[in-house]
């Protein structure tokens, strides 16, 4: 964060200084006062069940100098009436204050997004300083964060940009308009709350329809709903994906005997051999769509070539471990909807290994048609696991889809308990759900 006294901060977001108005904060904002560091803004909210203004002592502790809250503490502290929109007015200010020698990239979609953030982030930090969302936090809250954690020598700012509601992206672009919008696809994420699959794209073209004027749209080519948005911009549009009017284009791809990929990216002027340090042959599209956004910014393409191979993604996304009785881990459990399990179930199948077991919960906020959704990828994974280990009742039509295949378990602890009991030499075990699963706690358990 940019050096802002208490008295300045207040200034900012019309709140009253109490306390030392000359204290300074230099380092980022934080929710968690145990994430406070030396010099921080400890950001203080009253929820359902706790009132961050009674952490503010352990903020201090950890190294926070000042407090952004509803009332006071005993911290020096910037009182507003709401937390959520000062916050968000002190992060657009510390924007604007840096933007002549900065590239904003919003990135969205309803799977991928995270993924595509870090190999982006991965890409642009070898050409220049670089902030990026730290795991999926991509919401009202989260998008602020990490604004304000940029400087004067930030000159790429990645903000993965997330969308509940028509209007999240939009509230989120008012805040900060790109200058590059990276749009994956249009999938079934959330299809409860949005409705209709219509409703998910008008959402994501949000991202499009905030850049800056002249900004650059990043489109997927081979998803008819994403590549429509060229329509919401008069700016320039480059394409990426496999159709061969993209373009940067992925070509030859392939896997090797752990499942990941790797494959040509062509442009009209030069191409480059990519091999990636992730799981999953859907993370060659993810690579290519991190290339074209990189050239956007004007990152030279053998450089974001070359950077790509040097990525490692946020924690829980396909992330391999070896076990201690010989069987790899996939730990897939930060979140999960129908398009990423099939993803997932694909990597698990391109792994060579002994037998394949995928341990899958609940898939939230699909609506209507979750029964259905979990029926199929139920079936779906039975062509592509051994076995179908299914965690709670909510999951159950999972196992009626995969038939035979299948085991019900009733919560994580009887799903460790059953790997515990089941696991050899070799095995591979992809553990995947939605969050509110909470399935981390099983990965966690065998690891």
């Amino acid at each position: 964060m940019i050096p802002l006294s208490l008295g300045r901060i207040a200034e900012i977001v019309g709140g009253k200084a109490e306390g030392d108005k000359s204290v300074t904060v230099t380092a980022p904002a934080v929710l968690d006062s145990r994430q406070a560091e030396p010099g921080g803004l400890f950001v203080a909210f009253v929820g359902e069940h706790a009132d961050g203004h009674d952490y503010a002592e352990q903020a201090g502790r950890a190294g926070a100098v000042a407090v952004l809250g509803s009332r006071p503490t005993p911290l020096p502290t910037v009182v507003v009436e709401d937390t959520r929109t000062a916050l968000q007015t002190l992060a657009a200010h510390v924007v604007d204050r840096l933007r002549d020698g900065l590239t904003v990239i919003g990135v969205t979609g309803s799977q991928g997004k995270t993924g595509t953030k870090d190999l982006l982030t991965a890409v642009v930090s070898c050409a220049a300083p670089t902030v990026a969302t730290v795991g999926s936090l991509n919401n009202e809250l989260g998008v602020p964060l990490t604004m304000l954690r940029a400087r004067a020598a930030t000159r790429f700012l990645v903000l993965e940009m997330g969308a509940r509601h028509v209007g999240d992206i939009a509230e989120l672009t008012g805040l900060v308009a790109p200058d590059i919008a990276v749009v994956l696809n249009v999938g079934v994420a959330h299809l409860g709350e949005f409705g209709s699959r219509a409703a998910i794209a008008n959402a994501k073209g949000e991202l499009v329809q905030g850049l800056v004027p002249g900004g650059t749209a990043v489109l997927n080519a081979d998803d008819p709903r994403v590549a429509a948005m060229r329509a919401l911009t008069d700016g320039p549009v480059l394409t990426f994906g496999r159709a061969e009017h993209s373009d940067v284009r992925a070509l030859d791809l392939a896997l090797d005997r752990l499942g990941r990929p790797s494959c040509t990216l062509r442009t009209a002027a030069a191409s480059a051999h990519v091999a990636l340090p992730l799981i999953g042959a859907h993370q060659a599209l993810n690579a290519a769509a991190a290339a074209a956004a990189a050239l956007a910014a004007g990152v030279p393409f053998a450089l974001a070539a070359a950077g790509l191979a040097t990525v490692s993604l946020s924690p829980w996304r396909m992330e391999r471990r070896d076990l201690a009785c010989g069987a790899m881990l996939l730990n897939d459990s930060y979140n999960a909807n129908p398009d990423s399990t099939r993803a997932a179930l694909d990597a698990l199948a391109a792994i060579e290994g002994g037998r394949r077991i995928a341990v899958l919960g609940t898939m939230l906020e699909l609506g209507d048609d979750s029964e259905a959704e979990h029926r199929a990828v139920g079936a779906y994974a039975a062509a592509r696991a051994d076995v179908v280990a299914v965690v709670g009742d909510a999951a159950r039509p999972i196992a009626d889809g995969a038939g035979e295949r299948s085991v019900v378990l009733a919560d994580n602890d009887a799903a460790v308990d059953w790997l515990r009991g089941h696991l050899a030499a070799d095995d591979v075990v992809l553990v995947k759900a939605s969050r509110g699963a909470c399935l981390d706690e099983v990965a966690a358990a065998l690891t």
